[in-house]
């Protein structure tokens, strides 16, 4: 790491923006939209023209792939497979046996692990109390909640297997009672999905599995095809083309958000264990070039002891490139109290924070943006990527500003219901009709007029009585039937 204006080490030499201030440190991290920021890098501009033969953006790949599925369905589907993937399927969807096969491949270790995680993730959003029915809310106002019927996860894939987005996802959707959950994920170059992540599915009890990745993905789901049926909501993190897929498909069905890059800010002080603030820096580093790794410190002693502990720590790693990128573009932050670094918090809205300072418990009341709080040094982030139980799929990009984690909730939908007997009518109506007529719609109006005009008909109503013959009132309150 480095401070302002310091020459750039020699090659090879770890570079991360050293940040004095808060003032500076403000201006930094403001955020732009990631994904209207996100330029083409010439890598991925060559590899566009040479699948499709001409220079197309981004946003025209996705255009014209979702356009294609659209129009012919699983056709679509296995040529984009081939081309982008480059994989022939006979098949889209895994069959039973692949999957049992898929538990012979892998350590007896990992199901172990991977059923233990389960496990603590259902009992958490069983825990959190949310549960479909009709539940009671005031004199005549009901809201019925009901579980979607389908839901899609695209669960990332093709040269890596990430069982613990199965679980983080799936659990909870089957907590809330979703009636089928369909799986899409990329094969591998052999046509496969990774055995873990097939394991993972079947242990979060995954209805139907696909071999499917990339925006074609996207668009089968929204839109459905031959083998693949439409889902009411997509959940999943991607790259640019499945999250702009994403962004393109919304209102044909729900989304869980726009997921970009991890994300992680530690808030630290003196106390701090600088090897365990490295660490966890360099856990999200690995995950992604583009992962946003900060430190915001009190402390510059401790900031150069992180310092020599990355460095340390980066080069036994096997992603070291990856995260190696990452903190090259990272940032550690001086502040003069925690007041300065909680106001660049709620700034950054990051996707992680993790306080290892004395005073953490104080802080959280003032934490308003974060997707999950990680406190003290035993609550590291990869935990809650795992095992501890929340699900790791969190608001990234500062949408933890108005996001939330994935949970049962995202899974239910609520209808409210309105019962109104008649003397509550004729108590509303008055005002109703006159908000009515301020805004000029004269049939609002009269809907509610003509009800009141009945009621009063109705009450006004005489009868003839037994005993005259004339007729007579029939009386406030009285029920006649």
């Amino acid at each position: 790491m480095r401070a302002e204006g310091e020459a750039i080490p020699a090659a090879g030499r770890i570079i991360v923006k050293r940040v004095k201030g808060f003032n500076k440190a403000r201006q930094l991290l403001t955020r732009e939209n990631f994904w209207e920021s996100f330029t083409t890098s010439p890598r991925l501009t060559a590899q566009i023209k040479q699948v499709f033969g001409e220079e197309l953006s981004v946003q025209e790949v996705v255009d014209r792939i979702i356009g294609e599925v659209r129009d012919k369905g699983d056709k679509a589907l296995f040529d984009y497979t081939e081309k982008l993937d480059g994989v022939r399927l006979d098949s889209l969807e895994v069959d039973r046996q692949e999957i049992v096969a898929a538990y012979g491949t892998i350590d007896k270790e990992l199901v172990s692990a991977l059923e233990f995680a389960a496990k603590r993730i259902r009992d958490f959003h069983l825990a959190c109390g949310h549960k479909a029915g009709l539940i009671p809310i005031a004199k005549h106002l009901r809201q019925q909640v009901l579980p979607l019927q389908r839901v899609g996860l695209y669960v990332p894939g093709g040269t890596a297997a990430y069982p613990s987005t199965v679980l983080m996802m799936a659990i909870p959707a089957k907590v809330a009672g979703v009636g089928e959950i369909i799986m899409v994920s990329p094969p591998a170059k052999d046509g496969r999905i990774p055995a873990p992540t097939l394991v993972a599915a079947d242990i979060a009890r995954v209805n139907r599995i696909f071999k499917l990745g990339g925006a074609q993905a996207i668009a089968a789901l929204a839109f459905g095809t031959e083998s693949i049926p439409k889902v009411d909501k997509i959940c999943g993190p991607g790259n640019i083309f499945v999250t702009l897929a994403k962004k393109m498909v919304y209102g044909a069905v729900d989304l869980d958000g726009l997921e970009g890059p991890s994300e992680i800010v530690i808030v630290a002080d003196e106390k701090a264990d600088p090897s365990l603030c490295a660490a966890d820096l360099l856990a999200q580093a690995e995950h992604d070039p583009l992962a946003s790794v900060i430190l915001i410190t009190t402390s510059t002693d401790l900031a150069d002891r992180v310092d020599k502990e990355i460095e340390i720590q980066l080069g036994k790693l096997k992603r070291r490139s990856t995260a190696g990128t990452a903190i090259d573009a990272g940032m550690l932050v001086l502040v003069d109290d925690m007041a300065q670094a909680v106001e660049l918090v709620n700034l950054f809205a990051p996707e992680h924070l993790s306080i290892m300072a004395s005073d953490a418990s104080a802080l959280i009341p003032k934490i308003h943006n974060a997707g999950c709080i990680f406190i003290g040094e035993n609550s590291p982030v990869v935990l809650g990527d795992y095992v501890a139980g929340p699900s790791h799929v969190l608001p990234t990009g500062g949408s933890a500003r108005f996001g939330s984690p994935l949970g049962i909730m995202d899974f239910l939908k609520v209808t409210n219901i309105i019962a109104l007997d008649e003397p509550a009518m004729r108590e509303l109506s008055q005002a109703a009709v006159v908000i009515a007529r301020a805004e000029g719609l004269d049939a609002h109006a009269q809907a509610v007029a003509l009800r009141v005009i009945a009621s009063e008909a109705k009450q006004s109503r005489r009868f003839p009585s037994p005993l005259t013959g004339e007729d007579e009132d029939e009386g406030e309150g009285e029920n006649l039937k």
